[in-house]
């Protein structure tokens, strides 16, 4: 057998591969700086379509499929770079926690899939001047090479180049490389993340032609005084070879400000000071151009000066207090998996950018180099994350054990110095990570260690070494706290307590899973609070669906168990601020919000004055321009611009807004105040809304008089059913029912059946951790149950009935008993107060309100609330109040596990109607929270996937709430917090509602 088996010992990492260095590509003059690889001279693409040939198992390869003399004409062909699985080979399988094999380290199944690539090449300038190198980019998980049917080398660690020199084994003319990728290897207990389990080469392979005497690797520092005016830019230079290599460092206007041409042989460390350097930071990344120059070779690179600290518990980026805005974001395609084109990685960072994200968390592995100099070019902090997880370690009884075995130790070790290694020249890496939740141990302790003593200049984090865990340890290496989803209270215990002398970093929080996150905001009003808190990364970035289209065209994503797999976790891959396609969720526009750089306070509403603090650390609002509008009722009245607004980072002033409203009105007056860019970046155009606040004007609401009815009311009783008539409208209350059986108005019907009282939402993601109890007590199985109904008060002008009922599940005492009173007015209006208590022995309820099924062709919704898109009590910093005319299916937000969607938190009034603005209107003094859907409750409650909903064919169904319990972050978050349950045991509750035919 060719292939000597060693993908089942954790001592042999590599056979032949080059020693890690700094990612570049030569080239052959000073276009290096486009980054555009294919201008070089040196390089050579081999992407594209290889021979490939896919075994269920390892041990069917023999020497036969190896070597030169296999005829592969008949074998498929696959595109290089690609997953596999994505290509129809294989099974498809999404695993959070778990290992997908039994955990026996380090023996992986014996049935060990694996596939065959071939690439035949010609090479017709074969050389003694000059050495041939072949880079993997990335494969998964392991693999051998051959050139020309002789054994080239070996590697393992998925997400990290491997770089082979095979000059040996090249002829001028035809070359063959054959590539065998093994699915599993001992490496693969090291690579558990959270994710899709892909295989294959699924990122670039390309050959690089180097000169044999050369610049093997370059070490760039650019260290800055304390007082910021001075820099150093330390540069350690390794060759092969004694060479002369010349050296240049140019601004950011092409001006050369460093100079230095020196014989290097072996490693030469060099410096170059540069006077008051233009510092790099996420808002403002400066980028100095370096040129190594050596023989026929130019290598480039990036250099930021800024500096990186921790004083008195406070991470500073060039002297500056830094909160860290981020997202934690995997390498995730709906069609391509793992295999990430380069405008897909910039489409991601210019989103993050236009919803003022400043920061990504590479979880939880390296991510495609060129990823990095996005990074570097269009401003964020990365926290660079080794390619190393051991989650399902715990599920088989310990996660420490890999990270407490020293035979494991050069594994360790092997993933965070080819981290390092790579990106240690890239300014935007401004924290190295360990790995992810992989226990802590010896290994660990080591891995940190030696991060510190090759890279002094940037810190280190590891969440799993959090106190607490058990295992824990010695980390003194590590410069921060690092926690993932902590409760609030524990996050400012924390802060406060003065024996903490670490900043704090929320490396994962406010889960994103369907929909939600709603606790962002409570977070980062401690963060700000506190400065030893740095901030944090929201889990995660997008939902990891994959795409699939039906006969029809109609795209749909899957996620775990869709593929047959037996071994998977669900939709728990669906938990991003963005879909698969990259559509924002409320959850992202949220997290804008929430994130935005500034903040507007009122300071006096009589005066107009507010005060405006600049929460960017380092950029001056002078870039930017403010907006502000008055709203009566939804309407713009009065609109202005301030332009010039000089306000230096984290300081604040007042300013006056000169608006003119009235003492007294009926009507309602909204301030609104934006920060907007005053030109167009790349991710967004000028006039481009960087984030709002909204503030209610105290404007005396005056009551406007009821309207009275030009006729009296008239009752007629018939069995169970009280007959209602006035001026062109006729309802019909259902004394059995306790409720309304029709309302009409000009013979309009506007009831498709009888309403309900109700306290069931579908569940949301978020709401994992309670849900046991919900159903417990039947929560999803509540009827209606009417005592009473009776006329306590009838005259011309109105009729008052009374209801006594209660809201119950089969062999469950009631969860709720109440009692509503209906009053219809002479006008046709109809008001409803509902006095309710709930079991004290239930857990909170998910909602209490009214369900009101209208007939279907009611599409059309009108109403003046928070917009334009859905909101909760805890999810509503991204909304404003304001009248909003929108369709049915325009309330409905997509989530791709279908679940509570598309209320609107503090609702004055809504109508819904048909087109022609025939239907009913709901209003209230005090608010309400309202939905309009064209899914049943039980349909959306029961529904796995958003493609498989089905419509309600004959009604539209509308949702009055009191108050719908908030929607936090607990898929894997904490509880929802108290204030944000509805636990209220006795509820009050007014609104009306009455038939209208509003202008259309």
């Amino acid at each position: 057998m060719t292939l000597e088996k060693v993908w089942e010992n954790p001592q042999i990492l590599q056979i032949n591969r080059e020693k890690p260095r700094a990612y570049y590509i030569p080239c052959h003059d000073e276009s290096a700086k486009s980054r555009n690889r294919q201008l070089s001279d040196h390089f050579r693409l081999l992407n594209g379509e290889w021979k490939f040939s896919y075994f269920s198992n390892v041990n069917d390869i023999n020497d036969k499929h190896v070597s030169n003399e296999v005829d592969v004409s008949g074998w498929d062909r696959l595109l290089v770079p690609s997953c596999w699985q994505t290509n129809g080979y294989d099974q498809m399988q999404y695993v959070n926690v778990r290992y997908p094999f039994p955990f026996d380290p380090p023996h992986v199944p014996n049935e060990n899939p694996a596939g065959v690539y071939v690439k035949d090449i010609q090479i017709s300038d074969l050389s003694e001047r000059k050495e041939q190198f072949i880079v993997f980019e990335g494969v998964s998980a392991c693999f051998y090479l051959y050139v020309n049917g002789q054994f080239a080398g070996y590697s393992q660690g998925s997400r990290m180049p491997a770089e082979f020199n095979i000059t040996p084994y090249l002829k001028d003319g035809k070359n063959r490389l054959t590539a065998v990728v093994l699915k599993w290897g001992d490496g693969s207990y090291l690579e558990d993340q959270d994710m899709w389990r892909y295989t294959g080469i699924f990122r670039d392979v390309y050959l690089l032609s180097r000169d044999a005497i050369r610049i093997e690797d370059v070490f760039n520092r650019a260290v800055l005084s304390e007082d910021l005016t001075q820099g150093e830019l330390q540069i350690d230079l390794t060759a092969k070879g004694s060479c002369h290599a010349e050296v240049l460092l140019k601004d950011e206007r092409g001006e050369t400000v460093g100079h230095i041409a020196r014989e290097i042989n072996g490693t030469e460390s060099l410096s170059m000071t540069v006077d008051s350097p233009a510092l790099w930071n996420a808002e403002n990344p400066v980028l100095y151009d370096l040129y190594v120059k050596s023989g026929e070779e130019v290598l480039h690179f990036h250099i930021g000066f800024r500096r990186i600290t921790v004083e008195d518990g406070v991470f500073k980026i060039n002297n500056e207090a830094v909160k860290l805005k981020g997202v934690n974001r995997h390498d995730s395609h709906p069609k391509l998996g793992h295999t990430i084109p380069l405008n897909h990685m910039k489409k991601d960072l210019l989103l993050m950018k236009k919803h003022n994200m400043n920061t990504v968390r590479a979880s939880h592995y390296p991510n495609d180099p060129r990823f990095l100099t996005l990074c570097d070019q269009l401003g964020f902090y990365v926290i660079d994350e080794a390619d190393l997880e051991c989650h399902g370690a715990g599920e088989a009884g310990d996660i420490h054990w890999l990270s407490k075995q020293e035979d494991w130790q050069a594994a360790f070790l092997d993933r965070m110095e080819r981290l390092v290694e790579r990106d240690k020249n890239n300014p935007s890496v401004i924290i190295w990570s360990l790995g992810n939740e992989a226990g802590y141990g010896i290994n660990h302790i080591k891995m940190a260690e030696w991060a510190k003593k090759r890279d002094a200049t940037r810190l280190t984090h590891y969440e799993s070494a959090a106190e607490g865990y058990k295992g824990h340890e010695n980390t003194e290496a590590l410069d921060m706290e690092s926690r993932m989803y902590p409760t609030l209270q524990y996050v400012e215990e924390y802060a406060k307590n003065e024996s903490k002398t670490k900043p704090m970093f929320l490396c994962e929080y406010s889960h994103a899973m369907g929909n939600g996150p709603g606790d962002a905001a409570d977070y980062w009003e401690l963060i700000y609070k506190y400065p030893k808190l740095m901030g944090g990364c929201i889990w995660e970035w997008n939902d990891h669906g994959i795409s699939r289209t039906d006969d029809r065209g109609n795209v749909s994503y899957a996620y775990g168990g869709d593929f047959g797999e037996t071994i998977h976790d669900g939709n728990f891959c669906i938990d991003g601020l963005v879909k698969p396609d990259r559509t924002p969720s409320t959850g992202l526009k949220e997290i804008k919000a929430v994130y935005k750089p500034v903040r507007f306070k009122m300071k006096s509403a009589e005066e107009g004055l507010v005060e405006v603090t600049n929460l960017f650390d380092f950029t001056n609002l002078s870039d930017y321009e403010i907006q502000w509008m008055v709203e009566r009722d939804g309407e713009v009245v009065q609109q202005n611009v301030i332009y010039d607004l000089d306000l230096h980072p984290k300081a604040s002033k007042v300013i006056q807004i000169p608006y003119d409203v009235p003492e007294a009105s009926v009507s309602s007056y909204y301030l609104t105040v934006s920060l907007l860019q005053k030109k167009t970046e790349p991710w967004a155009e000028k006039g481009h809304e960087i984030g709002f606040e909204q503030f209610k004007l105290p404007v005396k609401k005056q009551i406007p008089e009821k309207r009275a009815g030009k006729h009296s009311l008239k009752t007629e009783k018939n069995g169970s059913k009280l007959v209602i008539s006035g001026l062109d409208f006729t309802y019909v209350f259902n004394l059995e029912a306790g409720q309304f059986e029709k309302v009409s108005l000009n013979d309009y019907e506007c009831l498709a059946g009888i309403p309900s009282f109700t306290a069931w939402r579908a569940p949301i993601d978020n709401d994992a951790p309670i849900l046991q109890e919900w159903k417990k007590h039947g929560f999803d199985k509540l009827n209606m149950h009417t005592y009473k109904a009776e006329v306590v008060q009838e005259d011309e002008s109105l009729i008052e009935l009374q209801v006594h009922f209660s809201l119950s599940a089969f062999s469950r005492f009631p969860v709720v008993k109440g009692t509503a009173n209906w009053k219809v007015h002479s006008s046709g209006a109809i008001a409803v107060t509902c006095q309710a208590d709930v079991n004290g022995e239930v857990p909170y309820l998910p909602r209490f309100g009214l369900e009101i099924p209208m007939p279907k062709g009611n599409d059309e919704v009108e109403y003046f609330g928070n917009g334009p898109h859905e909101s909760y009590m805890d999810m509503k910093s991204s909304v404003r109040k304001g009248r909003y005319l929108t369709t049915v299916q325009g309330m409905h937000e997509q989530y791709i596990y279908p679940q509570e969607n598309g209320s609107r938190y503090g609702t004055d009034w809504a109508i819904v109607s048909n087109e022609l603005g025939m239907g009913m209107k709901f209003s209230s003094n005090e608010g309400f929270s309202f939905n309009v859907s064209r899914y049943a409750l039980a349909e959306l409650t029961a529904t796995s996937h958003d493609h498989q909903l089905q419509e309600d064919n004959s009604r539209t169904w509308v949702y009055i709430d009191y108050k719908m319990s908030g929607v936090g972050s607990g898929a894997c978050g904490p509880a929802l917090a108290e204030n944000y349950q509805l636990n209220e045991k006795s509820i009050s509750f007014s609104f009306e509602m009455e038939p209208v035919f509003k202008e259309h």
